[in-house]
């Protein structure tokens, strides 16, 4: 979407205030079905960096999540530019992928389409 969906806008603007990570999304991004839950920002950011912190590789990195957004943004008054899931999937065919769920980050201006809830498939 060229314009941000407003109503998906207040969607993430809750979940930053309340601080909650209950509420379930599915969007289309680029073709792509992403479902899971919405974080805060500064959680989905301190567990990034937990998970980096961890890795001999990624390590280093983990201090560009662990130190927050620079200027504006959430939580300082200007409304949510990103959506950001933990325990997620991207769909493809009958899989979710990673199965045990990932963290993904998701410029709320290009998501296409969306629904409350988080999609599952099932062989039965």
């Amino acid at each position: 979407m060229s314009n941000p969906d407003e109503l998906l806008v207040a969607i993430s603007a809750a979940v930053e205030s309340e601080r909650s990570n209950q509420m379930s999304l599915t969007v289309v991004v680029g073709g792509a079905v992403i479902t899971g839950r919405l974080a805060p920002e500064a959680v989905w950011r301190e567990r990034v960096a937990e998970v980096l912190k961890d890795s001999d590789r990624l390590g280093p990195f983990s201090d560009v999540f662990a130190r927050g957004p620079r200027g504006g943004g959430a939580g300082r008054g200007e409304p949510p530019t990103h959506l950001h899931f933990h325990l997620a999937r991207i769909l493809q065919g009958s899989l979710g992928i990673p199965e045990t769920g990932g963290m993904y980050r998701v410029a709320i201006k290009d998501v296409s389409a969306w629904t409350v809830g988080d999609l599952s498939y099932s062989d039965q």
